[in-house]
This record gives C-alpha cells, sequence and structure tokens, in this order.
C-alpha cells in the first residue's frame, strides 16, 4: 500500500496514551502495590515483563533496551517472589480498564469499532525480532472492548518499540546513549530522562562525551549530524511501524482513526499521563480525526 509512514506517527500519538494509563494511573500502581510490589520500579518491571514468564533481569534489559542493568536487577527476579507473572498481567489489564472508564471512555464512543479494528491490526503485524510484541501477542485476548481496545494498543505500541531498539541499534547508538540523544533533540526534558532512566550527572556527561566524540552533540545540543541522525532514527521508526496498518483498507484506517482519536482526547483529559513522558509524544495532532489517507 502507498501511505506516508507520517500516518504511523500519527497512530503512534492516538494509540501510545490509551497503554500508557497503564503506567501513570493511580489505579495501576494501586493494584500493583496491593500485590505486594515494593515501590513503582518494581511493580513497573514486573507488569511490562509479566509476558515474558520468569526470566533473568538480563534479557528484560536487553528488551527494555535504555534502563541500567541495575535498576532492572532491583526489581527482578524479586518481584516473583512477591507475586508471579500471571498476577502482574490480570492487575495491570483489570487496572488500566478501571481507569479508562474512569475517564468515560465508552459512553458515546464507537469503542467497539476502534477495539475490533485495532486488534485487527495489532494480530496480523510483523513478528519478526519483535520479543517484547511476541510475548504480548501470545496472551489470550479480551473479549469486553475495552480491555480489547488496551489489549491491541499494548500490542501495538510494544511492536513500535521493537522496531524502535532495532533502528537504534543498527545506527550504533546504545541504550543508555538514546536517552541523552532523546534530551538533546529536545523531545523529552533531560532531567525528567536522567530521573526516570537513573543517570548522575557524571554518567549522563560520559555519554554526552561519547556522541561528542562521533560528531554528534556540541554540549547539549545537537550538530548537523546529530539532527540527520535523530530524524533518520525516527523517519526509520515509523517506517518499520507502517506495517501494522498493511492488514486494513483505507476505509478501515480512516473508521479507526475516527473512532481511536476522541477516546485518546478522554485519556489526556484524563489528566494522569502527562504531557512530558519519555515516548516523547505531542498532542498538537489530537482535534483532528481523520487518517488523511
Amino acid at each position: 500500500m502507498d501511505r506516508l509512514s507520517t500516518l504511523a506517527r500519527r497512530f503512534f500519538e492516538r494509540l501510545e496514551p490509551v497503554h500508557a494509563v497503564t503506567y501513570f494511573a493511580p489505579e495501576s500502581r494501586e493494584a500493583l502495590d496491593a500485590l505486594g510490589y515494593k515501590g513503582f520500579w518494581m511493580g513497573y518491571f514486573a507488569a511490562r515483563s509479566a509476558p515474558f514468564g520468569v526470566v533473568p533481569p538480563e534479557v528484560v534489559t536487553a528488551a527494555f533496551y535504555n534502563f541500567a542493568a541495575h535498576r532492572v536487577a532491583k526489581a527482578l527476579p524479586a518481584a516473583w517472589d512477591v507475586a508471579p507473572p500471571a498476577d502482574a498481567l490480570r492487575v495491570r489489564q483489570e487496572a488500566a480498564v478501571t481507569t479508562l472508564r474512569r475517564y468515560g471512555v465508552g459512553d458515546g464512543d464507537d469503542l467497539q469499532t476502534a477495539a475490533d479494528l485495532a486488534a485487527k491490526a495489532a494480530a496480523a503485524a510483523p513478528l519478526d525480532g519483535r520479543p517484547l510484541f511476541a510475548a504480548n501477542a501470545a496472551l489470550p485476548w479480551p473479549e469486553e472492548p475495552l480491555a480489547k481496545l488496551w489489549h491491541a494498543t499494548t500490542l501495538l505500541r510494544e511492536q513500535r518499540g521493537d522496531g524502535h531498539v532495532a533502528v537504534l541499534i543498527a545506527e550504533g547508538i546504545t541504550g543508555r546513549e538514546c536517552n541523552v540523544l532523546h534530551a538533546a533533540a529536545g523531545r523529552v526534558p533531560r532531567e525528567m530522562i536522567m530521573r526516570s532512566r537513573d543517570y548522575d550527572d557524571e554518567q549522563w556527561r560520559s555519554y554526552q562525551d561519547r556522541l561528542t566524540q562521533r560528531g554528534l552533540l556540541d554540549g547539549d545540543d545537537l550538530t548537523d549530524a546529530g539532527r540527520e541522525l535523530k530524524q533518520r532514527i525516527e523517519d526509520s521508526t515509523d517506517r518499520l511501524a507502517l506495517g501494522v496498518l498493511d492488514a486494513l483498507d483505507d476505509d478501515e484506517v480512516e473508521a479507526l482513526f475516527r473512532a481511536l482519536t476522541p477516546i485518546t482526547r478522554k485519556v489526556v483529559a484524563g489528566g494522569d499521563v502527562p504531557a512530558a513522558t519519555p515516548m516523547g509524544l505531542t498532542r498538537d495532532d489530537l482535534d483532528d480525526d481523520s487518517a488523511h489517507l
């Protein structure tokens, strides 16, 4: 199909907030705390890695890509002595559905259309070389429309994320370097990414120095070569992610955008997902329901 890769970016801006309530909504934190997980990060790593089952922390570090290995090792495998992966999977979905209902999703929305078409796209999305997507794709599909939509957005965002990691590897950007590059591009605040991805000032400077030696940074700013590389990474990620929509014809893509975009606006209005996240989302386009095919 002859579609522009910018469609994949616009689709991501709509699906990611629906999934992201898992990380930011109080219902999710309360549900994971109730299982006995200690602190936000144990709950985060347990819930997001639960589709893998019990695996060594090195596997999770590799798949998640941009976290410090010691941060992952603090949470795993200790989390599985508290509550098993099956429990984490159950409560992460239940909490997400509860949150979306609190926002009023489903009231006047074309929820069934959004759920069915997002699920159709996710079920047919390319699996090759995408471990997080594959692990989530192996889980059973929920039947209830809101749970089905949340599960579909989870699959789609992990599919895109796995592709993004592949692009970074191909460009020779490590998981720890990519956070510095992302901040220098103005996609996320430096202070937020340092805090959420566990850098001290010395560590941050060391990765800046490595990027500077490659001609990608000048101080805190990207060089022309750095801007070109960053844009190439984003464009390549979009091209790889565009394939998730191949299972839908143009009318179905348009119907998905028109059904999903108002739901995303409700999620954003709910206020739990912050404007600045490590994903570098924008909200400039959410007043437009059309896919523009």
